[in-house]
């Protein structure tokens, strides 16, 4: 069986594949998410669905978090490629720099806030054996990721409700300084 090459579209913000199979996309050209106040974010999935491996790369400014303080019930890694960061993890904060990996296994309450003095780019890769189903996951107070702007007000398992007093990210270009040269 050969798996054919997906074709790429132009799509809002970016390009992206429009239908499964093996593709090649640079970064920069892939389909970006961005609200002014918040980190920015490439997709590189399209139209199409990866139903077994989320990937993105993050850029977050310095205080930008990369998400709500939360817990899912898959795996999720990440690899800071440039810059700083701080992980809230587990009610702690913990210091990031370029080469450093994080590893969540299921149920870690975690999120990553942009530090020090410019932009930083992490990798972030998440099974998703429970991404759809009613048990995925779910955001949780922490006096730790609230001092970084990263907690919800009450416990929730909604996205909706937990980014509700957020900017929410559209598409967009990629922007120059979002990934180092």
């Amino acid at each position: 069986m050969t798996v054919p090459e997906a074709p790429l579209g132009e799509l809002e913000g970016g390009r992206g594949p429009t239908a499964d199979g093996w593709f090649v996309l640079g970064v920069r050209e892939s389909q970006w998410f961005h609200a002014e106040g918040r980190s920015a974010v490439a997709h590189f999935e399209g139209t199409v669905d990866f139903p077994q491996l989320g990937v993105s790369v993050w850029s977050l400014g310095p205080g930008e978090a990369m998400s709500m303080y939360h817990w899912e019930a898959d795996q999720e890694d990440f690899l800071v490629v440039s810059g700083e960061a701080v992980l809230v993890v587990e009610g702690e904060e913990r210091p990031l720099q370029a080469w450093d990996f994080v590893h969540c296994p299921p149920g870690t309450k975690h999120t990553i806030v942009g530090a020090g003095t410019g932009r930083c780019v992490v990798v972030a890769v998440g099974a998703r054996e429970h991404q759809d189903t009613p048990d995925w996951g779910g955001y949780t107070v922490d006096a730790t990721a609230a001092r970084h702007g990263a907690s919800v007000e009450a416990d929730t398992i909604h996205p909706a409700e937990a980014y509700a007093p957020l900017h929410k990210r559209q598409p967009t270009a990629y922007r120059d300084g979002w990934l180092p040269d």
